[in-house]
């Protein structure tokens, strides 16, 4: 049997390797003052390959958490051509895919939710009992995970306790940061949910689902060392999930979106008369065809929806006012969504990384004063 497999990359801004500690190097005022004369020469490359004296130790990188791993039958990589988009609403900080599989149309969606401090997913097919998928959760970190019969993944980890040279094995390292995520899986009254394996649930029959997710590290303060941490990174996961026992999706969902919303309006920018509306263009979209394991994507959707790929390409004959408010404002949602009370500073893609060897570690960067950075766009 094959299997579409699509893996939903989940992140905690905390998560990195290596240990509090003092970094400077003793003999950094001395290189400084060599990398000057040679700028004063105009002897640039020169002065590059001696500020590289500036710095002792180099910096720790920032972790990816993990994946919420979903598997579905062979038959969803067979939907009908054509019907694949997927879409970011600005307005809404929603996420979602859709797709067609013999006249059945798949959704998920999925959105990050400040105050309950869960990821949300919700999957649905048009069809009632069409759903059947396997929900795992994994990660490239040293972990270990298990599913329980109330319907939970619980997933524990720790980040590497110093830097891990290239393609040397995780497990490989100390200890770190000690990390954990908790998973609840919702279904429609009559679906089936099955444990297998120990450590994968799996739907069958469903007309919906819903997954919530928590996830929280050992990290207690920039000078505190992961190994005298008190914190419990899984009893703070489940307590987060069971903040949210008795709330239904719509329930979350307006949460999220009062919350949101609230910093989203305070600014709208409308450079044109000719130009739509913010609200009116507010999704960046995409849409492919032939496979979701491709990236072919066309350059209409069937409703004339251009996609963001094409405004893209055609921004450089056509300058559209709209693109540039678009653009805008996608900023504002990444800092949104990144920078509230009690997270870590945005650091590059920050929240959006993907790997556990980063370009650029993913370090913070001071090239902007930060508060002019997070503050000032919301």
């Amino acid at each position: 049997m094959f299997y579409f497999v699509y893996c939903n990359c989940y992140a905690e801004d905390t998560l990195w390797t290596g240990t509090p500690g003092d970094y400077t190097d003793p003999n950094a005022p001395e290189a400084l003052s060599e990398v000057r004369k040679l700028v004063d020469g105009g002897k640039y490359a020169e002065a590059t390959k001696a500020a590289v004296k500036l710095s002792d130790n180099p910096s720790d990188v920032y972790q990816l958490l993990g994946d919420i791993k979903l598997e579905f039958d062979d038959s969803h990589l067979k939907y009908t051509e054509n019907t694949y988009r997927r879409e970011l609403d600005l307005e809404t900080a929603t996420a979602r895919v859709k797709y067609s599989v013999d006249n059945i149309e798949f959704t998920r969606e999925h959105f990050a939710s400040y105050p309950d401090q869960v990821i949300v997913t919700k999957i649905s097919g048009s069809k009632p009992g069409s759903l059947s998928f396997t929900v795992s959760l994994d990660s490239k970190l040293h972990h270990h995970s298990g599913a329980n019969n109330q319907n939970q993944i619980i997933l524990q980890g720790s980040c590497p306790g110093k830097r891990i040279p290239p393609h040397i094995a995780v497990h490989e390292n100390p200890k770190g940061i000690q990390f954990s995520a908790a998973l609840d899986l919702q279904v429609n009254p009559g679906a089936i949910i099955h444990v297998l394996d120990d450590k994968k649930l799996k739907v069958e029959g469903s007309d919906w689902a819903v997954l919530i997710l928590a996830a929280s590290s050992s990290f207690d303060g920039p000078f505190t060392k992961p190994s005298d941490s008190k914190k419990d990174p899984t009893s703070e996961s489940l307590n987060a999930l069971k903040s949210t026992i008795g709330l239904s999706y719509s329930d979350l969902y307006t949460h999220h979106l009062d919350d949101y919303q609230n910093l989203f309006h305070r600014v709208s920018l409308q450079l044109s008369k000719n130009s739509k509306s913010m609200f009116n263009d507010r999704s960046l979209e995409v849409k492919k065809a032939k496979s979701p394991l491709t990236d072919l994507w066309s350059n209409k959707s069937e409703d004339d929806t251009v996609s963001t790929a094409e405004r893209v390409k055609s921004f450089q004959t056509d300058e559209d006012p709209s693109f540039v408010e678009l653009l805008f404002q996608y900023g504002r949602y990444l800092l949104i969504s990144c920078s509230r009370p009690g997270t870590q500073v945005a650091n590059l893609q920050g929240i959006w990384n993907k790997d556990i060897e980063p370009a650029w570690e993913y370090v913070h960067l001071f090239l902007l004063p930060l508060e002019n950075s997070s503050i000032q766009l919301l």
